[in-house]
C-alpha cells in the first residue's frame, strides 16, 4: 500500500560523490522515500530531520561528525555505512571492521535468513560481479548477506542495534545492479523501522484452467500475495478453482466481487474488449488493477482507466510478463552494452502455417483482431528495446486461406521512430517457412535469433515411443551476434543467456505494492503498446497508409 508519510534520508556522498549516484537515482524512483544528498564530508544540523543516514566510506568522516551519528543511532534514527575499498577502520557504531579489498571477481551471494524484511522476494542466492571485500563482525553484528570464499562463509552486509536505533554496514558496491540498489533500499527502509504491511488479498476475475490457474499459482507462490477470491459466470469453472486452490471463496459477478473487503487487488483475466469497463468499476472500489495483456483495446480506453487510477490513488498495471523472457533480456543486455554500435532496424516473427484456434482469441470484436495478441508482447518489447517517441506507424492485414474466423491471417506493424529508427513486426498464420524470431541491426553488427524447435520422447506401451513437439513459442531461441572485427573480419557469437526467475512479474508487483519499489510495468507503457496496436489496425484499414502517431 501507497506509504503514508515520506522517508526522509540524507546521503551523504563526499566532495566526489559520482561513484554513489546509480544509487540514489534509484532510491529516488521509489515511491514515499525523499533523498536529499550532499557533497560534503559534514552532516546537516539537525539529524533529527532525517529516518535514516546514508554514509559514503563512514571512516573518512570527522571524529566529531561520528560522535554525532553515534548519538542519533542511540537515540531511535537509522544509519546505513556504504565501504568503497577503504582500509580505515569503521567507527565502533558499526560492530565491524572491514578486510583487505580482494579482486573484482563474481561473488556467490547467499541471505543468512531468506524470509527476512529485507530478503523478502528477492533471490535466496545469486551470483553477483563486484569487488571482494569482507566484513569481520564483533560479536553483536548480526551477517544478513554472506558469499562463499575459498570454502568459508564471509559477510557483505551486517546488521545490529544501537541504543533505540539500527545500523547497517555492506561493502557491497555495484551501485549499478539493480540486486544491490533493491538491497540498499530495503535495509533502508528496515533502520526506518518501517513494516511490510500486511499481505494483499488478491481476485482472480474470468478463471480458466489456461490462464486464471496461473495467475493463482503466482500469486500463491509469491511473500506477502494471498489468492482469495475466484470469481467467473461458469459454475463448472469456479469448482475447477476450488479444486485447485482448496479454500478460495467463489462468486459470478463482477458486483459481487467489488464488495470483498479483503480484496486488495484485482487481476482481471477475462477477454480484452471488456477490460476498460470492469478496471475502472474496480478502481472505482479502490482496487488495484492488474489486466491481462493488452491492456485494452483503444488509446480512449486507456486514458480513462489511468485517469480513474489517479483519481483514487490504484495501481493500474497490465500483465506484461514477457519482459523477464531471457532472450528478450539477452537482446537488451547485448543493446545496452552496445556490442552491435547503435541499433537502428528490428525486425521480430511469430507464426507458422496453422489453422487459428475456435475461441475468442481467433474473433476480432472481442479480442481486438490478430495485432492485439502476440503483438501486445512485441510491440512492448520494441517499445522498450527503441526507447523515445514514435513517427509513424503502417498497418497491413492478409486473409487468404482461414475464412471461418475473424481475425486476419497475416498482420504487419511497421514503427518508424522520431530519430530514424524503424521496427517491424510480422504475425502470420500462414507462414509455410519461418522468418528468425529476432533480427537486430546496429552500426557495428547485428543479432539473430532463430527459433529453436525441440522434440520431446516419452516412452509409450504400445507403439514404444511417443514425440511431443514444444511449442516454439515457448522455447528460447538461439541468438547469435555478428560484428565486424578490427583487423576487417567478422567475429561471431552465441549470446549469453540470463538466468530465469519464476513469477518475475509479479514479485515486481508486490514490491511496488508492498514497499513502494518501482513498477516494472506502468500503465502508461502498456497504454503506449495501445496506441501503436490502435494505430496499426486504423492503417490496415485504410489499405496500409501509414498514420501519424507521437507516443
Amino acid at each position: 500500500m501507497p506509504l503514508q508519510e515520506p522517508l526522509h534520508v540524507v546521503f551523504l556522498a563526499g566532495e566526489d560523490g559520482r561513484y554513489g549516484e546509480p544509487l540514489w537515482d534509484y532510491l529516488r524512483m521509489n515511491r514515499g522515500i525523499h533523498v536529499e544528498v550532499r557533497h560534503t564530508a559534514h552532516l546537516p544540523a539537525n539529524l533529527d530531520d532525517y529516518k535514516v543516514l546514508l554514509l559514503l566510506d563512514p571512516a573518512s568522516l570527522p571524529a566529531a561528525e561520528q560522535e554525532r551519528v553515534t548519538a542519533y543511532v542511540r537515540r531511535g534514527g537509522g544509519c546505513l555505512g556504504l565501504v568503497c575499498s577503504s582500509t580505515e577502520p569503521l567507527p565502533p557504531l558499526f560492530g565491524a571492521q572491514v578486510g583487505p579489498p580482494g579482486p573484482h571477481t563474481e561473488l556467490f551471494l547467499s541471505f543468512t535468513d531468506p524470509n527476512h524484511p529485507i530478503s523478502r522476494r528477492l533471490p535466496s542466492t545469486l551470483y553477483l560481479h563486484d569487488r571482494f571485500q569482507p566484513l569481520e563482525p564483533n560479536a553483536d553484528g548480526q551477517p544478513i548477506l554472506n558469499t562463499a570464499w575459498r570454502f568459508q562463509e564471509v559477510p557483505l552486509a551486517l546488521l545490529r542495534d544501537e541504543g533505540k536505533g539500527r545500523v547497517c554496514c555492506t561493502t557491497l558496491q555495484a551501485y549499478n545492479e539493480p540486486f544491490v540498489q533493491q538491497f540498499i533500499y530495503r535495509a533502508v527502509r528496515h533502520l526506518a523501522g518501517l513494516e511490510e504491511p500486511a499481505p494483499l488479498g488478491v481476485a482472480v476475475l474470468g478463471y480458466s484452467k489456461a490462464v486464471g490457474y496461473l495467475h493463482g499459482l503466482a500469486v500463491q507462490e509469491v511473500p506477502g500475495l494471498e489468492l482469495r477470491v475466484a470469481c467467473d459466470l461458469n459454475p463448472e469453472r469456479l469448482e475447477q478453482a476450488q479444486r485447485d486452490f482448496p479454500g478460495v471463496r467463489v462468486c459470478e459477478t463482477a458486483q459481487e466481487l467489488g464488495g470483498y473487503p479483503d480484496v486488495d487487488l484485482v487481476i482481471i483475466a477475462t477477454p480484452p474488449n471488456n477490460h476498460a469497463d470492469l478496471a475502472i468499476q474496480f478502481l472505482r472500489r479502490e482496487k488495484h488493477v492488474m489486466c491481462e495483456k493488452p491492456m485494452c483495446l483503444t488509446q480512449e480506453e486507456a486514458e480513462a482507466m489511468i485517469q480513474t487510477a489517479d483519481e483514487y490513488g490504484r495501481v493500474l498495471s497490465c500483465y506484461q510478463n514477457r519482459r523477464w523472457d531471457v532472450d528478450y533480456l539477452a537482446v537488451r543486455q547485448a543493446l545496452r552494452e552496445g556490442l552491435i554500435g547503435e541499433p537502428f532496424y528490428l525486425e521480430t516473427f511469430v507464426g507458422d502455417y496453422s489453422h487459428p484456434c475456435k475461441y475468442w482469441h481467433s474473433h476480432c470484436p472481442i479480442s481486438g483482431g490478430t495485432l492485439y495478441d502476440w503483438g501486445a508482447h512485441y510491440v512492448d518489447w520494441i517499445l522498450n528495446l527503441f526507447p523515445g517517441p514514435t513517427a509513424s506507424i503502417t498497418g497491413t492485414f492478409h486473409k487468404r486461406v482461414w475464412h471461418d474466423v475473424t481475425n486476419a491471417d497475416q498482420v504487419r506493424i511497421q514503427i518508424r521512430f522520431a530519430d530514424g529508427r524503424e521496427a517491424e513486426f510480422l504475425h502470420s498464420d500462414v507462414a509455410a517457412l519461418r522468418k528468425p524470431k529476432w533480427y537486430v541491426l546496429g552500426t557495428e553488427g547485428a543479432i539473430v535469433g532463430q527459433w529453436n524447435e525441440i522434440t520431446l520422447r516419452e516412452p509409450d506401451p504400445v507403439t514404444y515411443m511417443r514425440e511431443v513437439q514444444m511449442p516454439v513459442t515457448e522455447t528460447v531461441p538461439l541468438l547469435t551476434l555478428r560484428r565486424r572485427h578490427s583487423s576487417g573480419g567478422m567475429t561471431t557469437q552465441q549470446l549469453p543467456l540470463p538466468r530465469p526467475r519464476q513469477h518475475s512479474y509479479y514479485l515486481n508487483l508486490a514490491d511496488h505494492l508492498l514497499t513502494g519499489e518501482p513498477l516494472a510495468v506502468s500503465a502508461h507503457s502498456a497504454a503506449r503498446v495501445v496506441a501503436v496496436l490502435e494505430t496499426a489496425t486504423r492503417s490496415a484499414r485504410r489499405g496500409g497508409v501509414a498514420e501519424v502517431l507521437h507516443v
